[in-house]
């Protein structure tokens, strides 16, 4: 069991559901923070998985670990939770540009 695709592939299952509620059923900013959430985290789902088959678990946990609070903030924003949210969000696209960077490591390493 490679829990990491398990993890990525729920990922990109959310991340779906999320552009499409975002896409048929809001409106305004919520909308906005549901469609940009979902394309982060379903970019960085797939790349999730691409770092599990490259063996880069490292940076496929980082890309987890960064979509989860980069885009579950947006959500959580989207559907009424505290503005406040929207400070830690950076918090997960830095652990985004961590994944890129371990990856590139790995590739560095060979």
């Amino acid at each position: 069991m490679n829990l990491l695709v398990i993890f990525a592939a729920l990922s990109g299952a959310i991340a779906v559901g999320a552009g499409a509620f975002g896409a048929h059923a809001a409106e305004g900013q919520a909308r906005e923070w549901l469609q940009t959430g979902g394309q982060y985290q379903l970019i960085h789902a797939v790349a999730a998985l691409i770092a599990a088959r490259m063996g880069a678990n490292g940076a496929g946990w980082a890309f987890m670990l960064g979509s989860a609070i980069f885009a579950g903030t947006l959500y959580v924003m989207a559907l009424g939770g505290p503005r406040w949210l929207g400070a830690v969000t950076p918090l997960g696209g830095t652990a985004l540009i961590v994944g890129w960077l371990l990856l590139v490591w790995n590739g560095w390493r060979g």
